[in-house]
């Protein structure tokens, strides 16, 4: 991780990766150190997992390892967060911008020459995903930022803030819970050990992105195998916005999770696991 006072990574968040059944493995993306974490087999058909905005790669680790026997899942740590070095401060969006963001993806791609990969994106990483999907052979995009410049996104910045705050000062899985108290155990303690590597200007910035970036022009000229899900309960992608995304792209399938808010895969993980592995087989 590049040197940066606002980011902090413990030994025991750390050590954790020891129990993570990947490899790390490094790419650059201009002067940008990217961390991947490659869960195999080499063999597989690659599947490029995109986090949200507080997620480092770690946190998608209950995911991937669910994917292997049908892909060979890589996790980034999008710039700014996890191990991945902070953006250049260059541009409204200081680096940012869903532009640098798709670039990291391509890099990923070209770098560990992944051919023809499928792109799986959550939240920030589905908004990312629809950018750069012309890198891969498909795309799965799950529950995707739809605020824009009359529409705040639900979470405000000083929420995030907040909870920042307290990764920063020390928390743990209890604090955790009783933001998250749906989430399985084992995701709470790495929100509490892994939030504070995430840049509080990459945090703002994006959030920032969320309402001056559309996600909707995005969708409509979205072309190659794709796919959408949502959660019957979030409040990021509401009925109303599944209605406004099939008018704007019938090509696509939109596929709810039931009981699921904004954070599916934490929210109902096996419903969601047995929904995306369902998409995954159809893109293969």
């Amino acid at each position: 991780m590049s040197a940066n006072t606002d980011r902090v990574l413990t030994q025991p968040a750390l050590a954790e990766l020891a129990d993570v059944p990947a490899a790390s493995v490094w790419v650059r993306s201009g002067s940008v150190r990217l961390h991947v974490l490659d869960y195999g087999p080499a063999d597989g058909v690659p599947l490029v997992v995109l986090p949200g905005i507080t997620s480092p790669a770690i946190t998608m680790d209950f995911v991937a390892r669910e994917l292997t026997d049908l892909v060979r899942p890589l996790v980034l740590d999008i710039r700014g967060r996890g191990l991945s070095d902070d953006a250049p401060d260059a541009g409204p969006l200081h680096g940012y911008d869903l532009d640098a963001y798709a670039a990291d993806v391509e890099a990923v791609v070209d770098q560990l020459q992944l051919a023809k990969p499928l792109l799986l994106g959550h939240s920030m990483g589905a908004r990312i995903a629809a950018k750069a999907a012309h890198a891969g052979r498909g795309t799965v995009l799950v529950d995707p930022p739809m605020s824009h410049a009359d529409r705040p996104y639900p979470t405000t910045l000083d929420t995030f803030s907040a909870q920042l705050d307290q990764a920063q000062r020390g928390t743990d899985a209890d604090e955790v819970a009783a933001s998250w108290p749906r989430w399985p155990r084992r995701e709470q303690e790495l929100r509490a050990g892994w939030l504070a590597s995430c840049s509080r200007t990459a945090i703002a910035a994006t959030h920032a992105g969320f309402e001056s970036e559309e996600f909707l022009p995005l969708w409509e000229k979205l072309a190659g195998p794709a796919a959408l899900l949502f959660g019957s309960d979030s409040p990021v992608v509401t009925s109303a916005d599944v209605a406004a995304l099939a008018e704007a792209n019938p090509a696509h399938p939109l596929i709810g999770v039931e009981n699921a808010g904004h954070m599916i895969f934490w929210d109902e993980p096996q419903a969601a696991l047995r929904a995306l592995r369902s998409v995954l087989k159809d893109l293969l």
